[in-house]
This record gives C-alpha cells, sequence and structure tokens, in this order.
C-alpha cells in the first residue's frame, strides 16, 4: 500500500523549501536593485561629495547674508522715509541695507518686519537652488565624467545649533561603461543661528514691552541737553539749537554703546557700569550700536530760529541787585534714532536694527507682544464698496493683471482682471491702495480711497531685462563695481558677476561705484570726550555743573575694497533705449587711494564725478 501521510508531508517539505529559495532570490534582487539605485561606487563618490560641499557653500552664504541683514537673504526694495520721519525700511550699516524689525514709515506709522523663521527657511532655500547650478565640476570633466543634473528642490531646518538641507536632485554620472545616480543630498551645518535668531527675538521682544532704549535716551536728554530747569540770573539763558542736538547724539552714542544685556560676557570697571546692564539673561555676546551719522530726528519745541532762549523772570529794576533774577525754561523733545543689536561670537553675527522713539520727554509706550499684533481683524470680510478697475499699458492696450487691495498693513486680493477689467468689492478705505502686477510689466500701487472712489485706472510701465556693460575712462572694466538705479524702479547690478536689471521707463538716478583691490587699514583709536552737566541735587538747580566724561573706543579696520572709479547721474530712460537690452555707461577713473586722506579725497571727487550713457 501507499502511505499517502508520508508523501504528504514529503511535499509539504518541498514546498516549503521551495518558498525559502524564492524568497531568497526576491530579497536579493531587491536589495541590489535598492545599491543600484542609491549606492555610490567608490569610483563616483568624489563627484557627490563634490556636491554636498557646494550645497553646504551656498548654504553658508545665504546664512551669513541672513545673520548680517536681518534674517532676510533677500531684502525688499528699500522704502524712503520723510522730512518727518528720515528712517527707510532699511539701515545702511557699512554700505549694506539691514531691514529695520521696527521703524516709523514716512507718515510716521510703526511698522514691523521681522521674518519668520519658516521665511528665513524657504529664502535659505531658494539661495541654494539659484546658487547650485555655479557648482564646478571641471576636475572631473577634464577626467572623462559625463554629470547630468535635474532641477534643484531644497528644503532647509534651521535648529538651536545646526541647520539641516535637503536638496533633491538626479545627478547622474558615467564613465565607460560604469555609471552612478544619486537623488537625495543631505548637509548638515553646525551653525549658532537658530539660536542667534530666538535670542534676537527675546530680546527685540524685551525692547518692545519694556522700552528700555529709549528709557536710557531719556536719561541723556536730562545729562547732555537743558529740559526743566532754572538758571540764576537776570539775563536771559541762551543755546544753540544744532549744538544741543550734536550734545544729545554724542550722549547716545557713549550711553547706547555701553547698554549690556544680563550675561557673563563683559566685566563691569566699578558698580556704577550696573546702570547699563539690562534685566535681560543672554548667553551669548550682544553688542548694542548708535552712530551719529545715521538718520537721527532731534525736534525741540519752545525754540526761537536756532536758538533757545530762557528769559528772566524779576529782572526790574531794584531787583537784580538782590540776586532774585532767575530765568527758568521748558523744553519739549522728539527723538527717534535707530539701534542695531548684534548677537556675536567667533565665526557668525546676527544684527537687527530698531527704531527708539521719545516721545515729548516721554518714552513710548510699550508695543504688545508679537502674539497680541497678529491677532489683529480681518479687515477683508468687511467688503462693502463697489469698485471697477482697469488697467492699460502706455498706449491704452487692455493688460491682464493680478489685482490687491491695500487698506492699512492688510491685503485684500481682488483677481485677475479679463480684457483689462476687473468689478468687485472692497472695505472702506481712506488712503488704500490698489496693486496691479502683470507679465512683464512693472508692479504698480495706485492710492486709492474706496470709501469716496468707484473706479480705478491703472496704467502699467513694461519692464525690459537689460544687461548693463560698464567701460571706465573707455576701456573695459577689469574691477568691481556696483551700479544702482534709484527712480521709475530701484535695481542694482554687480559687475561682473550680475550685470543684468529688470527696469522699465522712467527718470533715474544712477549711481556708478568702481571698487579695486584696498590694503589700507584704518588703525584703531580711543577718544575722550567731556562734557559740563548739571550736578545732582539741590545745586543743581541753582547752576551747579560738574564735568562728566566718557571713553569712545574704535577698533582697527581692514578697507579690503576701494573706490577707484565711478560717478553719479540723473537720466531718463526710453523704450527705445530699453528695448536693445543694453545699457551702455562709462565713467572716470579715480586715484588709486595709498592713504586715508586718498580715500577721502576719492569720495570727494566722486561725490562731483557724472556717468555717461551711449543711447
Amino acid at each position: 500500500m501507499i502511505n499517502l501521510k508520508n508523501k504528504r508531508g514529503k511535499l509539504t517539505i518541498i514546498i516549503i523549501v521551495a518558498l525559502v529559495i524564492v524568497a531568497a532570490i526576491v530579497a536579493y534582487f531587491f536589495v541590489r536593485g535598492l545599491l543600484a539605485t542609491e549606492g555610490v561606487p567608490a569610483e563616483f563618490q568624489p563627484i557627490y561629495t563634490s556636491y554636498s560641499s557646494c550645497i553646504e557653500d551656498k548654504a553658508r552664504i545665504a546664512l551669513s547674508l541672513a545673520g548680517t541683514q536681518g534674517g532676510y537673504v533677500y531684502t525688499s526694495p528699500i522704502i524712503p522715509g520723510s522730512e518727518y520721519a528720515p528712517f527707510s525700511s532699511q539701515l545702511n550699516f557699512l554700505g549694506s541695507g539691514v531691514p529695520y524689525w521696527f521703524y516709523l514709515s514716512g507718515n510716521g506709522i510703526a511698522q514691523e518686519q521681522i521674518p519668520t523663521k519658516a521665511d528665513i527657511e524657504d529664502q535659505i532655500a531658494k539661495y541654494v537652488e539659484e546658487r547650485i547650478s555655479d557648482c564646478n565640476f571641471n576636475q572631473f570633466y577634464a577626467q572623462g565624467y559625463s554629470i547630468d543634473f535635474t532641477e534643484p528642490k531644497a528644503t532647509v531646518s534651521i535648529k538651536e545649533n545646526e541647520v539641516d538641507i535637503e536638496v533633491n536632485a538626479q545627478v547622474s554620472s558615467s564613465k565607460g561603461d560604469a555609471s552612478a545616480i544619486k537623488s537625495t543630498h543631505n548637509v548638515v551645518i553646525t551653525s549658532k543661528f537658530g539660536k542667534f535668531y530666538n535670542l534676537a527675538r527675546q530680546i527685540y521682544n524685551k525692547e518692545k514691552t519694556d522700552a528700555f532704549l529709549e528709557n536710557y535716551a531719556v536719561d541723556v536728554l536730562n545729562l547732555y541737553a537743558p529740559v526743566d530747569g532754572i538758571d540764576v540770573s537776570c539775563a536771559p539763558k541762551i543755546w544753540q539749537t544744532s549744538e544741543v542736538a550734536n550734545d544729545i547724539k554724542e550722549g547716545l552714542v557713549a550711553n547706547i554703546g555701553s547698554i549690556k544685556l544680563d550675561g557673563d560676557y563683559y566685566t563691569l570697571s566699578n558698580k556704577d557700569q550696573e546702570y547699563f546692564v539690562v534685566d535681560q539673561q543672554v548667553d551669548e555676546s550682544i553688542n548694542v550700536m548708535y552712530s551719529e551719522n545715521w538718520p537721527t530726528k532731534i525736534e525741540i519745541s519752545g525754540t526761537s530760529g536756532d536758538l533757545m532762549i530762557a528769559d528772566p523772570v524779576g529782572n526790574k529794576e531794584g531787583l537784580g541787585i538782590l540776586g532774585f533774577c532767575y530765568a527758568p525754561y521748558h523744553f519739549v523733545y522728539d527723538v527717534s534714532f535707530p539701534v542695531l543689536f548684534q548677537i556675536y561670537n567667533d565665526e557668525e553675527l546676527f544684527q537687527f536694527p530698531f527704531i527708539a522713539v521719545v516721545d515729548k520727554n516721554l518714552p513710548r509706550q510699550g508695543i504688545p507682544a508679537e502674539t497680541e499684533i497678529e491677532q489683529t481683524v480681518d479687515i477683508c470680510q468687511f467688503d462693502t464698496q463697489n469698485i471697477e478697475v482697469r488697467t492699460y499699458d502706455n498706449f491704452l492696450n487692455p493688460v491682464e493683471s493680478n489685482l490687491t487691495f491695500i487698506c492699512s498693513t492688510q491685503e485684500c486680493p481682488l483677481g485677475e482682471t479679463k480684457n483689462g477689467r476687473l468689478s468687485g468689492k472692497v472695505p472702506a478705505c481712506l488712503n488704500g491702495y490698489i496693486r496691479a502686477t502683470a507679465g512683464n510689466f512693472a508692479e504698480k500701487k495706485q492710492l486709492f480711497s474706496s470709501n469716496s472712489e468707484n473706479l480705478a485706472e491703472i496704467f502699467l510701465d513694461r519692464e525690459y531685462d537689460v544687461t548693463i556693460e560698464l567701460t571706465l575712462n573707455g576701456k573695459p572694466l577689469k574691477n568691481n563695481a556696483v551700479i544702482t538705479l534709484t527712480g521709475a524702479k530701484t535695481a542694482s547690478a554687480f559687475l561682473p558677476s550680475s550685470p543684468t536689471v529688470k527696469i522699465s521707463e522712467g527718470s533715474y538716478n544712477i549711481s556708478v561705484s568702481v571698487y579695486g583691490n584696498s590694503s589700507l587699514t584704518i588703525p584703531a583709536s580711543s577718544k575722550k570726550q567731556c562734557v559740563s552737566a548739571a550736578k545732582g541735587g539741590i545745586l543743581g538747580i541753582f547752576g551747579a555743573t560738574e564735568e562728566k566724561c566718557f571713553n569712545i573706543e574704535v577698533p582697527a579696520t581692514k578697507i579690503e575694497y576701494a573706490i577707484i572709479g565711478g560717478g553719479n547721474s540723473k537720466l531718463y530712460l526710453l523704450p527705445e533705449n530699453l528695448e536693445k537690452g543694453k545699457l551702455k555707461l562709462d565713467v572716470d577713473s579715480l586715484p588709486t587711494p595709498k592713504t586715508l586722506e586718498d580715500l577721502a579725497n576719492n569720495y570727494e571727487i566722486f561725490s562731483i564725478k557724472g556717468v555717461r550713457f551711449f543711447p
């Protein structure tokens, strides 16, 4: 008889062994497939190491830009100030614009522009994506390698003490019959950028709520300027307004520069220096600075022209000899000035500027915390006004545009025009704006009060990509140059690396600065400044004074690039000038500076030199 039970057992064993063999084969090919996709043979590893190093280099440049520009890798066009509030939207610090985190606009409205961490991550990612094509692989091409790249997509994550960058881009390399492909490239940079940024937000919030800068400024007013007091005299007490303003600036330089935050990065010379320590704990080095050369508003009420006069009381005949004459005074100050906060170590820097405001001798009231500011009412939901918008080019042809209505700081999207027209609803708003954007046209913002107007006609200027060609004394440029056009639109070109600007028809102020290598060094210096100030207590009331002194330390500064050519001119650019796609300019050279005096002379000559334009 056939033993069916034994046969079934043998058959089961055979099936199990077969399944194990099949699974092993599948696993082998699966693992081999993974290795073929993501593994990189040693021969090709230097290519991908070089690609990752390039990612790191571009990310470090972006981090450096963000650190020196208040968190911004890309800064918006400068919004100019006014006579009432002489601050633009950026502080000019050593020739570079640093966006204010808090400032007063030209019409005196408080403005904030603080980038979020997500904003900074996006801008760094954008910078890496745009600049990674500059990576140099010539050494590998010379060895016979072929390398192909797909469009990169970067993701950045800023952490407390590191920055993680991931770039998704397929990099294919081959040589002979061998090849390799890698699609994901991860780079980790050791950096305190995230920590510095978080600390900057803490300092900013401390100043917003406590106004400690303004409190120091009020003390400066009382120490360095006549505010309230009595001069025992039968003759008028007179000050020159300009001299008082200069004294205030000198006092701000000394006092703001002495501010410290509670930490261990400094040593106090004496107990009196504790006055300058702000009750905000930090574990990094902080520098606080103000310069009298920065735009500063000082308005003094109660003056007579350029004089501040305290008229005597009790100077009637016979009283003077008895000593009853006195000259009381009371002056009211409005002072606004920039302060730059710097958080730094030997390798990194994060800085942001802030406008401090003293209003009628008093510190500005604390600004609500950031979370409170963000909880604003959505104005856009109250769209009660019917409006019609028409958009044209300069030849009255309809332009398809994207429209936004701006009321205060809020933006209400309106949509796109059809055949150059759009009808819709917006909130009632006095002195709002309609912003129109369209491809190949410059953005246009037009003042529009929707509470009294219902029709807006907007004329858009066509934009052109123009390459600037610059010559020095009629000869091809061999140096670096910066060309700035300010007017109908603000644009800048950097030669030789970035010669193209996007501009439209209009009037421009053109400034050309040509720079050459320099070995000049401004030596370190120390200046002792002394002023006469009223004594404390009752003696101060009767005019007793004492000398107050402070030291101003200026560190040595190396000037790596010095101006060796350039000039300024006004120019109106017509469409026929721009349609050619080239803007040819020529400037004169300046003597190569060998001393600091030569450098100063160059800047004086530069201010009167012109720019030649060849249509």
